[in-house]
């Protein structure tokens, strides 16, 4: 998006930009997202929809290059998308080749040079200004005037980002959070509820609370829930993920609750329980759950769920009711980050100027992405932040070289110029005003 942006604007003029790519295959966290169909962004995206760093900031930056802009960059791009049920934006096309063919075809258009496989193994800052970027394990070098650090988080490694970006933006005198931890992943259970893994391949609309050693509700999210041979996955679940594996950095105690029946409470539950009468307990927990699930959730909470509802014990009954409103989920890890989607933690989001993504560090650097302390939802949030904060370095490295003797007097296009549907701010505005 970065070199997009930047493209656009220096085709013709001599000037070089090259997009240096570690990973044997270009764009592989495209193509595998959304189950092969990529999904590019979400309808309905802000802050609170993101953890990590400021969401006060993160706000900033998702205003300036939004979703209308980012629908409005792609259909340019020949990529229309369409907006499903679930918010998701996906392209019409349901294939994510489509959107990475559309990105590689813009930067070949824009005589931005692809070079890979090339790893960086090194960015060192020049005395003189700019900067050498080494490729690691050689003596190649490129001599660059300015540097953007788009190298990931450390999810899905075989894409690429392996936490390589972390120690160049150290080097050049960043700082990180103390951990960095999967985000959006698949959790594995305990041997207490072990039971969950025999019904793999059910799935069910829940609630997954995360709550403090002492009860205190962290996050709650609803979505769908998908048992599986190791323990569980789905959108609510690799939401929830991060919140318990910080959570549990600082509180072992921290745990994992499913309500497996929406709206519901334990009230509600155990008054209905113990109105039965005659009627099997199977017959009214099947009556909202799938029936493999009812019967193996009665077993697990040491109900026979052929008993008639008038024989339940009152330890039975109630026991039954927590289960099927705040179901404890014994987890012992989650999957890590082979698996996971996202990354928790990085870069700290106050050492970048959010009106340009411009490192407040080290003059002439720029980082975007996931390298940074900000990691979204589930649904193309992680995506808006790559495309919104790609777009907005973008705009800021063309109004730096407009600023320079060797492009005056040329067009003042800047990327916002040149990507029609990016917002106009002053160069380094930091703290732009929220669009009507």
């Amino acid at each position: 998006m970065t070199a997009v942006c930047v493209g656009r604007r220096l085709a013709g003029t001599g000037a070089r930009v090259v997009l240096l790519d570690g990973a044997k295959k270009v764009g592989v966290k495209i193509l595998v997202a959304g189950g092969g169909r990529c999904n590019v962004t979400h309808h309905a995206v802000d802050a609170q929809q993101y953890a990590g760093g400021s969401r006060n900031t993160i706000g900033k930056v998702l205003r300036r290059f939004d979703v209308a802009q980012t629908v409005a960059f792609f259909a340019g791009l020949g990529v229309e998308l369409k907006c499903e049920e679930t918010g998701k934006l996906f392209p019409v096309s349901d294939r994510a080749q489509t959107v990475l063919d559309a990105l590689l075809g813009e930067v070949r258009r824009c005589g931005v040079e692809l070079v890979h496989p090339w790893r960086v193994g090194a960015v060192e800052a020049s005395p003189d200004g700019g900067f050498v970027v080494g490729r690691a394990g050689t003596d190649e070098a490129f001599d660059a005037a300015r540097v953007v650090l788009a190298t990931g988080g450390m999810a899905l490694p075989k894409s690429g980002s392996d936490g390589g970006g972390y120690p160049l933006a150290r080097r050049l005198g960043h700082t990180l959070t103390e951990r960095c931890i999967p985000a959006l992943v698949p959790l594995v259970t305990g041997e207490r509820s072990r039971w969950l893994t025999g019904l793999s391949g059910i799935s069910a609309r829940v609630s997954v609370e995360v709550r403090s050693g002492q009860g205190k509700r962290l996050a709650r999210f609803e979505n769908d829930l998908l048992c599986t041979h190791f323990g569980l996955s789905g959108p609510a679940v690799m939401d929830a993920s991060r919140w318990l594996t910080e959570a549990r950095g600082r509180d072992p105690g921290a745990s994992l609750h499913v309500g497996w029946l929406i709206g519901e409470s334990f009230g509600s539950v155990d008054e209905a329980l113990r109105g039965l009468g005659a009627t099997r307990v199977l017959t009214w927990v099947r009556e909202r759950l799938a029936d493999r699930l009812a019967r193996s959730l009665c077993t697990a909470h040491g109900v026979d769920p052929m008993q008639p509802g008038a024989q339940l014990t009152k330890d039975a009954r109630r026991a039954l009711a927590h289960a099927l409103v705040e179901m404890p989920v014994e987890i012992t890890r989650d999957r890590g980050f082979a698996h996971a989607e996202a990354t928790a933690g990085g870069v700290l989001l106050p050492e970048i100027d959010p009106g340009t993504m411009r490192s407040r560090r080290c003059e002439g650097l720029w980082l975007v992405g996931e390298i940074l302390d900000v990691d979204g939802r589930i649904g193309g949030f992680n995506f808006q932040w790559a495309w919104s904060t790609g777009a907005i370095a973008g705009a800021s490295i063309v109004a730096d070289l407009e600023s320079e003797e060797s492009l005056r007097g040329e067009s003042r296009a800047d990327c916002a110029g040149s990507c029609p549907h990016a917002k106009k701010y002053p160069p380094g505005d930091s703290n732009p005003e929220p669009a009507d």
